[in-house]
């Protein structure tokens, strides 16, 4: 195989020929003809705990509620969370065309995952890398989404092999990064977003989640993880813009976590990163 691109202009000494597709023989993997999705965003990570399901199961009903027609691909496979969000049970379903039919919510977001595989939600997945990449590309390549406005891909944390995958298989038009003000949080986030950038994708921005409470005696903002001054820092010299604060509100985490994501308020949530995404429209 020759050392440079031919459909590039990776050359030798090109720092991105280790993850440059064409080269390393790499291709994105098709779409089936049952779908059609204009537009796929990764809500990543650099490490779990952060809320990363909850921005992407708050921003699919956002998006939804404008009247665009949303999916939800649960590519967190070893702690999928996106079901429970929305109340969803049972096993997803094949159809005559032997495609997997996504579950539906109330408000009409379909969405596929590995908890709607399992007899039992609670069944830990121990499965090694190659496997869980598989069953991601399964989840691309395999399930009838029919016309999609907007897919949303609920990453796992992490740089690890499944994330790895999706960045190298799959059409990301673009991706959200996720983290709470942490200084070590930052850090990591950092590492998130040169990942990214080192595979080609179009970094959105940052969403900030849990960055304050508010008193419910006097509204004051309460910054529960101090300062933001060092994530908003290294992201910007990483060259992530914040798209939106999130604050840390008890009764809509409750309500994510009963499964009523869809009867969330969203109007002040949001609302950059939604924006963000219906430009690419």
């Amino acid at each position: 195989m020759s050392s440079a691109c031919d459909s590039c202009a990776h050359k030798d000494g090109c720092t991105s020929q280790d993850t440059c597709e064409k080269k390393n023989g790499i291709e994105k993997i098709p779409c089936n003809e049952f779908s059609d999705i204009k537009c796929v965003i990764g809500i990543a990570s650099g490490k779990g705990g952060v809320g990363k399901s909850f921005v992407t199961s708050t921003l699919a009903h956002k998006l939804a509620a404008t009247g665009l027609k949303v999916g939800i691909m649960d590519a967190d496979v070893t702690g999928p969370s996106i079901p429970r969000a929305f109340g969803l049970k049972g096993m997803l379903e094949v159809n005559e065309n032997d495609r997997i039919l996504p579950a539906v919510t109330e408000g009409g977001i379909k969405a596929v995952s590995l908890n709607l595989l399992l007899e039992d939600e609670s069944s830990p997945v121990i499965w090694r890398g190659p496997v869980l990449s598989g069953l991601v590309r399964q989840f691309w390549s395999d399930v009838e989404w029919g016309m999609l406005d907007v897919l949303l891909i609920d990453m796992p944390p992490g740089t690890g092999d499944i994330t790895l995958t999706l960045f190298q298989s799959l059409p990301l038009d673009g991706l959200v990064l996720v983290s709470t003000p942490q200084e070590l949080v930052s850090m990591i986030v950092a590492k998130a977003g040169n990942m990214a950038s080192m595979m080609n994708v179009n970094i959105l921005g940052l969403v900030e989640n849990m960055a304050y409470v508010n008193c419910p005696h006097c509204s004051e903002k309460i910054s529960l993880f101090g300062d933001d001054a060092v994530l908003l820092k290294e992201s910007a010299e990483a060259g992530i813009k914040l798209l939106d604060k999130l604050p840390l509100d008890p009764a809509v985490t409750a309500l994510v976590d009963s499964g009523n994501t869809e009867k969330v308020e969203t109007s002040d949530l949001l609302n950059n990163t939604a924006e963000a995404i219906t430009a690419l429209l």
